[in-house]
């Protein structure tokens, strides 16, 4: 079945108080989608983003990011008034999430309406927490030792706490009683406003596809209280991590500094963390996207004393096993495997049995310094049980890309498409929005800004720098209906409708 959608996070989303929401004008997106006959909403991860802002570096896999709390939704609860969310400054510039105002304003804020909420007379919250046991005790008891310990990462805590004993956990638990409870509130408010507003656009015929990393971040709530799940060693440090080995790209590859699975132990258990893992997500997501997908067939594996990712060799993951164990557990799941990079065989027949759909990007189809991938995003080699992207978060807009892509890789771009040469970027891209769109994939799925024709200026990640990634945001006034009927128009055109 022919379908589209449009990449767009909720940090993007158009709004005051400095980030977008799960408010109103989340529910407008909502609205315009349905009406520009679109089937998904993609977004990126939920999780509370740590150092960096990324939100593929979280503190936890199970807990959602408390920025994405609806303050107007507090005020209408009566926990606080228009005025305390006023007079916070959030940053001058409404295009651009500045992280260290919001980090420091919200959660004054957030504070505030805890302290009103009274939670110990609130039946559903209770019902919550004891729903959610599993995780959020250790993730709440976590955030609230990392706020003790002056944000310090757990392998810097004493080690009582550090190794969890018994006593200390007890004791942190009494001595941090309401701050772990301020945590629990925060998952809460968050949980029940984002079912509520994915309620709503399933309601209107719109699907979320939600996104999870493959790897969790070293400084976690999943790390402190489940290292047996990592290759972690002594005083709670990482003995090797992730990354991807040196290419065309990155000469000294890329080190991303997660720690890698203890695939042995998960097996052991029927990978049970990974189950529950998924169903929690599937309770936000219609749709999942596994990042790196090729990791489950074979994972880069760097020493986690190396400082570039050079010194790293390749080891087996769990392959099949994991994704027969999933289909056993939860049935058929609606996942897209993010298999991206360079691909091999293994890989290929990989996503070929497990049966998800894999990850076409235009943006690659041209690139000259990838001699083994290139022609596979080309749209004549597509398959229809594919997903296809002009771009992805982490690649340039295309309008960006246009301007900086080689001589011959553009002319390429201009032959394929059968483009004159003089022609302006715009309807180049354009193009491109039409070869994705028109292409034989089932799934099409383009970011915003390729719609908008926007630049650089405004990407969303470049992949292994920091301080200017995950900032991007829309206005009210962007999305003229033009541009919403265009989309529409493309829609229907090609044949994907809803």
């Amino acid at each position: 079945m022919r379908r589209s959608g449009i990449l767009l996070h909720v940090s993007s989303l158009p709004g005051r108080y400095g980030i977008g929401s799960f408010g109103r004008e989340a529910y407008r997106f909502v609205d315009k989608l349905k009406k520009a006959k679109q089937s998904y909403w993609q977004i990126l991860p939920l999780g509370p983003t740590s150092y960096g802002d990324s939100p593929y570096q979280s503190f936890s896999t199970f807990a959602g990011n408390p920025y994405f709390i609806d303050l107007y939704g507090l005020i209408e609860e009566g926990l606080l008034t228009k005025k305390e969310c006023d007079s916070v400054d959030f940053g001058n510039n409404p295009k651009k999430v500045d992280y260290k105002k919001l980090y420091e304003g919200r959660f004054e804020l957030l504070h505030k309406a805890y302290e009103r909420a009274k939670v110990y007379e609130d039946e559903a919250f209770q019902d919550f927490v004891y729903e959610n046991s599993k995780w959020i005790w250790d993730y709440a008891l976590f955030m609230s030792l990392k706020d003790y310990f002056n944000g310090e990462p757990f392998s810097a805590w004493p080690k009582d706490i550090r190794d969890r004993y018994d006593y200390s956990i007890n004791y942190y638990r009494e001595k941090l009683y309401f701050d772990i409870e301020f945590y629990q509130f925060l998952q809460y408010k968050f949980d029940v406003q984002w079912k509520k507003l994915k309620a709503y656009a399933n309601e209107n015929g719109v699907e979320i596809i939600g996104d999870i990393p493959i790897y969790v971040a070293m400084d976690s709530a999943d790390t402190w209280a489940n290292p047996e799940l990592f290759q972690i060693g002594e005083e709670g440090k990482a003995t090797a991590v992730a990354g991807c080995p040196p290419d065309g790209f990155a000469p000294d590859g890329q080190l991303w500094g997660n720690p890698l699975y203890n695939w042995e132990y998960h097996r052991n258990t029927g990978f049970k963390w990974w189950i529950k893992r998924l169903k929690k997500n599937f309770e936000w997501y219609d749709v999942i996207r596994i990042d790196h997908f090729r990791g489950f067939d074979e994972y880069y594996s760097i020493p986690a004393k190396d400082e570039t990712a050079s010194g790293g060799h390749w080891e087996k993951g769990p392959g099949i096993e994991l994704f027969n164990r999933i289909k056993e557990c939860l049935g058929d799941c609606r996942l897209i495997a993010e298999d991206l990079g360079y691909v091999t065989d293994s890989v290929r027949k990989l996503v070929n049995d497990s049966g998800y759909p894999g990850m076409k990007v235009l943006e690659f189809a041209f690139d000259s310094r990838d001699t083994g991938n290139a022609n596979d995003y080309l749209p004549h080699n597509y398959t229809r049980n594919s997903v296809v992207y002009t771009g992805t978060h982490d690649n340039e807009t295309v309008m960006g890309w246009l301007n900086d892509i080689t001589e011959k890789e553009y002319d390429k771009v201009l032959e394929y498409f059968n483009l004159k040469k003089g022609i302006k970027h715009i309807e180049v891209c354009d193009a491109l929005v039409r070869g994705a769109v028109g292409s034989v994939s089932d799934t099409c799925i383009i970011p915003i800004q390729d719609y908008l024709h926007y630049d650089h200026n405004y990407r969303m990640n470049t992949p292994s720098t920091i301080g200017k990634n995950w900032m991007f945001r829309l206005t009210d006034k962007e999305m003229s209906e033009d541009v919403w009927k265009k989309i529409k128009y493309l829609t229907e055109l090609y044949g994907r409708a809803r």
